[in-house]
């Protein structure tokens, strides 16, 4: 196995470009750098994505066309909308996994307000007290001028005056340099650090079975699924976890329901579900993630039998014509052609 990396430059990237492409070096991991124009996979015959909502459409189908028509098979534990409709459609085959790893227990996420921040700080304080991990999570990277809103740095700031020494407190975003994001994920993976804030950049890579308690400033500015993925990052131990959405003052209407689907629900296609139903699905030929599809999907949700008979449908006429060249089939044919199709 070899990794291919976005820091991996010169020389080296280089050599290892030259042996990929002679076909010496399987499997090959990596991160975006996988997509760029220079890589050649000699006989690329299977294409495995983790946290492919992570990944723009365009950028599936580059890894697609790096292969002749290679298996693919993605993974997620939230499906973006545009996912969801394609499942529903049987343009991919779903395989899911719906409970949890051994001896995990389930997230408990509640909805907290500003008035409830003292108690709390003070319920997160007795946890670190206790030797237990926790997480704080920031829309912004720092202050904007336009905005209210505390930011990562700003939390970190006044945390760390809080707390330290007693405990040990981390910052981690996307505008540090990849090494020290990884050695502060490291460190607080191994314990070295009791508390850890951060962006959404904490949405992936971090592993750390101590930590039992997030709190998520100003939830309203994530997506479902970014709100899903951060909450998924405690309670990976035996002690179980609790995830706490401290949603801006005066938050209500559709914003508010919207946030508080995550109190209610712990499964990723039951969010995805909801999420398309208030986004759309997106467009399943194109290059949309959400917003109004060319069919209208809800009430293919209510009714999924229908979608499958017209599946099955489907297939029918496609195994016994699959060009679509009999005279029966010419309105399908024009409904199909790029040229004359009319949605």
């Amino acid at each position: 196995p070899v990794l291919l990396t976005g820091s991996l430059s010169g020389g080296d990237r280089k050599r290892l470009l030259e042996r990929i492409s002679s076909g010496r070096c399987n499997p090959v991991i990596g991160t975006h750098s996988l997509i760029q124009q220079d890589l050649v996979f000699r006989n690329l015959g299977l294409v495995i994505i983790d946290e492919q909502h992570r990944f723009g459409v365009r950028q599936r189908r580059q890894l697609d066309r790096k292969g002749k028509s290679p298996h693919m098979l993605v993974m997620s534990a939230t499906p973006i909308p545009r996912t969801l409709a394609m499942a529903l459609h049987a343009d991919l085959d779903v395989s899911t996994i719906t409970e949890l790893p051994a001896g995990r227990k389930p997230v408990v996420t509640r909805l907290a307000w500003p008035e409830h921040k003292r108690d709390l700080y003070r319920s997160l304080v007795a946890r670190l007290s206790s030797g237990q991990q926790a997480i704080v999570v920031c829309p912004l990277v720092e202050r904007s001028e336009d905005s209210d809103i505390k930011s990562a740095e700003e939390m970190y700031s006044a945390l760390r005056g809080l707390l330290e020494p007693r405990f040990r407190v981390g910052l981690v975003h996307g505008r540090l340099p990849a090494e020290i994001k990884d050695e502060i994920m490291e460190k607080f993976k191994k314990g070295s650090l009791d508390l850890l804030v951060g962006t959404t950049v904490i949405e992936l890579g971090v592993h750390a079975p101590g930590a039992t308690m997030m709190i998520v400033e100003h939830p309203e500015r994530f997506g479902l699924a970014q709100l899903h993925q951060l909450r998924g990052r405690v309670g990976r131990g035996n002690a179980g976890g609790v995830c706490v959405l401290v949603c801006r003052k005066g938050l209500a209407g559709e914003p508010l329901k919207r946030i508080s689907v995550m109190t209610s629900c712990s499964d990723g296609f039951q969010i995805a579900e909801y999420d398309m139903k208030m986004r759309g699905p997106g467009e399943l030929s194109g290059l949309r993630q959400a917003g109004a599809g060319e069919v209208e999907i809800r009430d293919v949700l209510r009714e999924p039998g229908l979608l499958k008979a017209a599946h099955e449908a489907a297939k029918t006429i496609l195994d016994k014509d699959p060009l679509l060249t009999a005279p029966e089939h010419a309105v399908l044919r024009r409904m199909l052609d790029p040229e004359t199709r009319a949605f």
